[in-house]
């Protein structure tokens, strides 16, 4: 899922970023509000970690599933 569908729909993102990221508030993610940036920072913020470390966890978190990238090689090779 990208960052603009993560806005659209982030009513619905906030359980899972909470089970993820447990520390965060639900004051914290209203204020995120499904910006990247923002929650990058309160994750730095909440956690004590790096912005790097920070940008990484968002990163790997986003990413979508293996099993729906392996599903877009195969399309591509059937094409």
């Amino acid at each position: 899922m990208n960052w603009d569908q993560m806005e659209g729909k982030w009513k619905q993102m906030k359980g899972a970023v909470k089970q993820k990221w447990g520390k965060l508030t639900d004051d914290d993610l209203d204020v995120i509000a499904g910006k990247q940036d923002q929650l990058i920072g309160k994750i730095q913020e909440r956690y004590g970690i790096t912005r790097e470390a920070a940008e990484k966890e968002v990163n790997s978190w986003s990413v979508p599933p293996a099993s729906k990238t392996a599903g877009e090689s195969e399309r591509r090779r059937a094409s």
